[in-house]
């Protein structure tokens, strides 16, 4: 296949943007005043519907499986890739940024569900020969342009990260053509989150293949939709080993019925026993208590009304018994606790590798040995 080259996004310059997406806050933050109306995405080329499909109106549910256009077959009924047969492409390679002192950049596009190409942003730490690695997942409507940012990369990967940045389904570019404009992110709830759950491990599957990373320490961070998305995958894939949610949506009946980012006169449409019945086999309430993920942080942003206050108590109440649990009362709070820069220093912490008695003993043999003889070593 010959090899196909695609531009970055641009670089975003704003600076208050700037400081709430080094915070991990952006998503949530705009969310609340946004919505499908306020801001169309953008549609991209794409196969016909299937023909099991009404015309214009996207693929359908057939029973426990969904057939997509041409050859791809997914189940939308659970976050595992279980019943699915999504068939990768051979990855596309494109622009690889090599122009800064910390870090290379590398644009790459991957695909395995026909007519939806997902393009990753992949950041490594340079000096580093299989960092560990984070992928980073914001809340709908927002898509990866803040990953072509300089100074946000330069952020990701300090301590030795590497960073992967994707959007989620039915987000941005992510939207195909042949949809009628009504159809989005919580319109097709169900699509949205299953197909964005199985991305995730796909995503991981190519990871794997590359060589170049510690796929050994995988950690994942999720903002709002991101963050329920992340529970999901991670509640069926072992592979990721921390994950840091903030502000995850859940309890689907009670986010449907009062969350702010739905439109009025959308809204009764969401509240239908059918629309419910579909969404509960991916609702994060119920994956929460048996996840075992090793490390979890649940940050909330108390004042953040997209999701209400009822099913935010539900989904920390389902977090298992390890979970951090973190509460601001409002955003002002959330923003002065991460304004040194330190919004994911967390998730790093989790993935830095365990030392061992055995390693400490060899550390301090190591300082001894290198310590000045005419004094004694500091400790």
């Amino acid at each position: 296949m010959e090899q196909q080259r695609f531009s970055f996004l641009p670089a975003s310059r704003w600076l208050m943007v700037l400081i709430l997406v080094l915070a991990g806050f952006a998503g949530l933050a705009r969310a609340q005043a946004t919505s499908p109306a306020q801001a169309p995405p953008t549609a991209v080329p794409a196969s016909a519907p299937a023909a099991n499909a009404e015309v214009g109106s996207g693929p359908r549910a057939v029973g426990d499986l969904v057939s997509k256009p041409s050859t791809t077959v997914e189940d939308w009924t659970t976050p595992a890739l279980k019943g699915s047969k999504l068939e990768p492409s051979e990855a596309l390679v494109g622009e690889i940024d090599e122009g800064h002192a910390a870090f290379t950049r590398e644009l790459t596009r991957v695909e395995w569900r026909d007519g939806d190409p997902i393009d990753l942003y992949i950041i490594k730490p340079k000096g580093i020969k299989q960092p560990p690695v984070i992928l980073y997942l914001y809340s709908y409507p927002f898509e990866t342009a803040r990953f072509g940012n300089d100074a946000f990369c330069d952020f990701l990967t300090k301590d030795g990260f590497a960073a992967v940045g994707f959007a989620s389904a039915l987000t941005g570019s992510r939207y195909r053509s042949g949809r009628p404009m009504r159809q989005w992110f919580v319109s097709e709830l169900q699509e949205s989150l299953a197909t964005s759950a199985h991305d995730v491990q796909m995503i991981l599957n190519y990871l794997a293949t590359r060589g170049d990373l510690d796929m050994n320490r995988t950690g994942m961070f999720g903002d709002g939709s991101g963050a329920s998305i992340a529970i999901l995958a991670a509640a069926v894939d072992s592979r990721i080993k921390t994950l840091d949610l903030l502000n995850p949506w859940g309890d689907w009946p009670e986010w449907l019925a009062k969350s702010t980012l739905i439109p009025e006169k959308e809204r009764a449409d969401f509240l239908r026993p059918e629309f419910l019945a579909a969404v509960a086999p991916l609702d994060p309430v119920k994956w929460l208590p048996g996840l075992q993920t090793a490390k979890v942080r649940i940050r909330e942003v108390m004042d953040v009304t997209v999701t209400p206050a009822a099913a935010r108590q539900k989904v920390a109440a389902a977090a298992p018994p390890s979970a951090q649990v973190v509460r601001y009362p409002h955003t002002q709070d959330f923003l002065s606790a991460v304004s040194g820069g330190t919004g994911f220093d967390w998730i790093k912490q989790q993935l830095q590798p365990s030392i061992t008695l055995d390693d400490r003993a060899t550390n301090d043999s190591k300082s001894n040995q290198a310590a000045p003889k005419d004094k004694p070593s500091e400790r």
